[in-house]
């Protein structure tokens, strides 16, 4: 970053990052978290965590997979710091469908929120925020031939729970 550029030109760079970015930010903070508050308050932190680092961000181009890798930080932060309540997922599901009347949306959002987090994760970078398998193995620190075995796998079990999949049907040999 230039040191010619003013405090608020900076501001204005990031404030629009953020205009640009935020919605995935929260999808994607909302799919780790599975709770709305709680998304909002990771991608809160994530800015402004964001914010104090935003001189440091050589590359503009990488300015969004930097702001993700900061969520996915502060997702992991959250629970190291605090005890968080468990919520028993039948009344989380009620909680989410509460203002929506489609049930296969319903469906689909309890399928996917039973997915191990290790499956929910590189689904929810690939689908929501459209990052390839390169830079999914980049966030998530996996080799690509992994992160394809689990979106592989990923979507096999959608399909299984809801009812459009091969069920027993050999393959994996249970080492989900």
């Amino acid at each position: 970053m230039s040191a010619d550029i003013s405090d608020l030109d900076r501001r204005r760079e990031f404030d629009a990052l953020v205009r640009k970015f935020r919605p995935d930010l929260f999808r994607y903070a909302f799919w780790l978290s599975r709770s709305r508050n709680l998304a909002e308050d990771v991608v809160q932190e994530a800015l402004l965590r964001a914010w104090q680092s935003y001189g440091d961000l050589k590359e503009r181009d990488s300015a969004r997979q930097w702001l993700v890798t900061i969520v996915r930080r502060e997702h992991a932060r959250i629970y190291e710091r605090k005890q968080l309540d468990t919520v028993d997922i039948a009344n989380f599901e009620e909680e989410i469908a509460a203002s929506e009347s489609d049930p296969d949306l319903q469906r689909m959002r309890r399928a996917l929120f039973q997915l191990d987090d290790g499956y929910r994760e590189p689904l929810a970078l690939q689908v929501l925020l459209g990052h390839s398998v390169r830079e999914i193995g980049g966030l998530l620190g996996l080799p690509e031939a992994t992160v394809l075995t689990r979106l592989h796998r990923a979507r096999n079990k959608l399909k299984q729970a809801l009812g459009s999949g091969p069920e027993g049907a050999g393959g994996e040999g249970g080492s989900a």
